[in-house]
Order: C-alpha cells, then sequence, then structure tokens
C-alpha cells in the first residue's frame, strides 16, 4: 500500500509564501517522476513535477516564483511558493509516478489534496 501525506497548506496575503510538502510512504522501489498538481477554474492542472535525474518542469504561470525539490532518502517533494497571487488559490495535490518492485510499470498515485488560498 501507498499512501502520499501533503501538508502546508493555508491562507496566505497576496505576495507571500508558503511550503508545501509532500511524503510517499509504503511498498515503494522508485519514484521516477514526482511533482504537484493543482485543481481550480480555467487553471492549468499541473504545477511542476521532477524526475528521478532531478530534471524539473514548471507550468509558465509559476515559472520563476515556485521551485520543486526533492529527497530520494525521504520519498518526499516541496514545492516553494513565494510572490503568491490570489490566481494560485486551489487544492494541490501531489502525484508521484513509482514502482513498488524491481519488474513493476509505474503507476500514478495522488494525495489527499492540500487547500492553498491567497487572499488579503
Amino acid at each position: 500500500q501507498v499512501q502520499l501525506v501533503e501538508s502546508g497548506g493555508g491562507l496566505v496575503q497576496p505576495g507571500g509564501s508558503l511550503r508545501l510538502s509532500c511524503a510517499a510512504s509504503g511498498s515503494i522501489f522508485s519514484i521516477d517522476i514526482i511533482g504537484w498538481y493543482r485543481q481550480a477554474p480555467e487553471k492549468e492542472r499541473e504545477v511542476a513535477r521532477v524526475t528521478s535525474g532531478g530534471s524539473t518542469n514548471y507550468a509558465d504561470s509559476v515559472k520563476g516564483r515556485f521551485t520543486i525539490s526533492r529527497d530520494n532518502a525521504k520519498n518526499a517533494v516541496y514545492l516553494q511558493m513565494n510572490s503568491l497571487k490570489p490566481e494560485d488559490t486551489a487544492v494541490y495535490y501531489c502525484f508521484a509516478d513509482l514502482r513498488t518492485t524491481a519488474g513493476d510499470t509505474s503507476t500514478r498515485y495522488w494525495g489527499q489534496g492540500t487547500q492553498v488560498t491567497v487572499s488579503s
């Protein structure tokens, strides 16, 4: 059984910062890609991702403001969000494309989501 548990959401004023964390636990052999989606009306879904090799990719709307990082030893991913805007308001979901055994195919798992609200 694999679980992804997020933390770090909340209410912040425009221009402020938040740091989201996500830790994967359970029977994990390797994590290929780990990252963040957000769900809100008329917003692009994927926010950022980082591969096992450390390559990162960001949605255009968050480039220069958000930074994704991962800790392979802890099976964890972090999203540092700076210069937050009201349009960043959404539920943020952690995802991981991982293998539970050496011969397994990569399967996507999801966290439960954490609310981020940017408002004055």
